[in-house]
Order: C-alpha cells, then structure tokens, then sequence
C-alpha cells in the first residue's frame, strides 16, 4: 500500500466578497520554486469565479490576489467559472474550466502567455443537446448508463432544465502526443480522451463522428466499488517512464450520501487511450472533519499537483469548501500501479 501524508487544510474562504462561501478545486502549476495555485472561489449566491495565489515552495502561501483572475463575462459562464485545470504545451499556459450558465455546465478553454493574463477561447466541447447524444450514443456500443441519466437532465416538473449535454473536467496533457494536442474530458460516467492538430479542429463534424465510434474514445469507466456511480479527470497527467499518471476522482453512492476519492491509473505514454494499470482501491478518501463535513459532505476532489523531489503534492478541494493537500512518494505510486499493471 501506498503511504499518504495529508498535510491539512491550505487554503479557506475569506470575508473578501468573491470567495465569502467557500474555496475549493485549485489548478496548480510549477514554476522554479513556486506553485501558482487557480482556485474556485464561491461567493454567497453559489456564483463562483477563478481566485489565483502564489506558493513559495509546495505549501507556503506567499501572494494572494483579493480579486479574482478570471471571472463570469459571456452568456455562456453568466452563473460561474469552475474549477479550473492548467498545464503549458510549448510556449503556452491552457487553463480549462467548466462554464456554469445556470442550467448547462460545459468545459472552456483560456489561455495565456504569462499566467497572468487570459484570452479566452470559448466552449471547447460539443455543444449539443442531451437528446442528440443519445441518438448516437445508443448506436456506439456503450456502457447503458451514458444514455440513461434522464432523472439529471429532465427534472421532474421543469423538463426545459438540463437539456444541453454536460461535459466537464477537460483536462489536457502537458506536451504535444505524436504532434497532437490531447485532452481528457468527462461525459458520465466514464472519461473519453480526444486528440486533435488544433482546437479550430472541434467542429460539429469532428463531434458527430466521434460520437458515433464513442466506444473507442472512452479511456475509463466505472469498475470498481469506490467509483460504482461514476469517474472524472482530476489533475494534468504526470508523465514517468513507465507512462502517464492519471489522478483521477470517482464517486460511489452510500446511506450517507456521495462519496468523492481520489483514484489512480497509468496510461500508454504515446498512446494514452490504453490503460496499462489502474488501482483496484481509493488512493485517499474522505476521512478527516474538512473533508467529511462542508458544503458538500465527503468529498476529496483531486485537481492540481506538483513534484519537488520525490514528492507528489496532490492539491485537492476538501468537502466543496476549503482547499487541502496530500502528499506521497511518486516512485512508490508507480511501483504499485506496475504491481497491477503485471497481474493483468
């Protein structure tokens, strides 16, 4: 077994108007020394909007903006921008989050030269109704439940509501794979991987044919217990030599109610839709008061790490409330992902 550190609570909302309800779900990135830290930041009224710090070293606060970095500005975002992810290809920093407009909740994509300023590029993933999926997903051979969520889209009594496919958690690996850019996203209840040249590529064409062969694109679904109900991207992958770290949370259904861990897997390194290992139990659940008790009740929420030395920093969003962080040996992560790797 895998030796988990928690180091405790990081980071806690303020009285500063933005981030007065809660601090959670942070996209982290290391440069040099420091850590820059993204975080969704929940004002009173569940309006969130991307809070930015900088860390000195893996757990020391050093600079916190008291306005947010990156805020709701078109329709499609009016109710929010969420939780946030960042990883630099070439000379670029692209920062997903999920653009939260009231009803529907779909990935986004900005970018910046300098992480400080964004350009924002709009909607990435397709922008199609829930009814448009399922007439494709039905004809592509695919675990039932990814067209059996009528109870989420159509709300008894409001069946306007929900009508628009939720597709979140975009996450993109950190370097061109076989010249392409590569990305993970998260249609329950598994996670479905895309490779493209260029986002301009992400037309209403190259959707429709991928939905139609969407078996092949799906790279996890649900398989074991602490994830019964469903699984979604959490942190850029990490890449070993043995191939991709995939952090990773999935979510199981209990008497008490939801249950979010943190799960992990090891992806092909030149072809990432193949999974080599994936272990069988949670890397960490919810264990600790800031964890089992908040806005949302047991949730550990995976969405940012950093390496200094042998250490993995796991930054996570702690019962939707508070950011905390956990740390373990990244040599021994992939020590027992090989374990599961050769009992396959």
């Amino acid at each position: 077994m895998i030796k988990i550190d928690k180091t405790g609570v990081l980071l806690s909302k303020t009285n500063i108007e933005f981030e007065n309800d809660g601090v959670l779900n942070p996209a982290t990135i290391r440069e040099g020394d420091n850590v820059h830290m993204y975080y969704r930041a929940v004002k009173k009224g569940n309006i969130s909007s991307i809070g930015y710090c900088r860390l000195d070293g893996p757990l020391t606060i050093s600079q916190r903006w008291n306005k947010p970095i990156i805020f709701s500005e078109f329709d499609y975002e009016c109710q929010g921008v969420e939780d946030a992810r960042i990883v630099k290809i070439d000379d670029l920093y692209y920062l997903t989050y999920t653009a939260y407009d009231g009803t529907n909740a779909r990935g986004a994509l900005a970018t910046s030269k300098d992480m400080i300023n964004f350009k924002k590029q709009g909607i990435i993933v397709p922008q199609i109704t829930y009814a448009e999926f399922i007439s494709m997903a039905e004809t592509a051979r695919v675990n039932e439940n990814y067209y059996r969520n009528h109870k989420f889209y159509y709300q008894k009594g409001d069946p306007e509501k929900k009508i628009m496919l939720w597709d979140k958690n975009v996450i993109f690996f950190p370097r061109r794979i076989n010249g392409n850019l590569v990305f993970l996203h998260r249609i329950r209840p598994g996670i479905q991987i895309v490779s493209i040249k260029n986002i301009k590529d992400l037309t209403k064409e190259f959707w429709t044919e991928y939905f139609i062969n969407l078996q092949d694109n799906i790279v996890l679904d649900p398989i074991f217990d602490h994830e019964s109900s469903w699984v979604g991207s959490g942190c850029p992958p990490i890449e070993t030599d043995k191939g991709w770290i995939l952090i990773y949370h999935g979510v199981k259904y209990t008497k008490k109610g939801r249950v979010y861990s943190a799960c992990a897997a090891l992806l092909d390194k030149e072809h990432p839709e193949i999974v080599l290992s994936r272990l069988p139990y949670p890397l960490f659940s919810p264990e600790h008061e800031w964890e089992l008790k908040g806005e949302v009740n047991n949730v550990v929420f995976p969405t940012g790490t950093a390496i200094f030395g042998e250490t993995l920093f796991i930054y996570y969003g702690a019962a939707d409330l508070k950011i905390a962080c956990a740390t373990l040996k990244l040599s021994e992560l992939l020590d027992e992902l090989i374990i599961y790797t050769e009992e396959k």
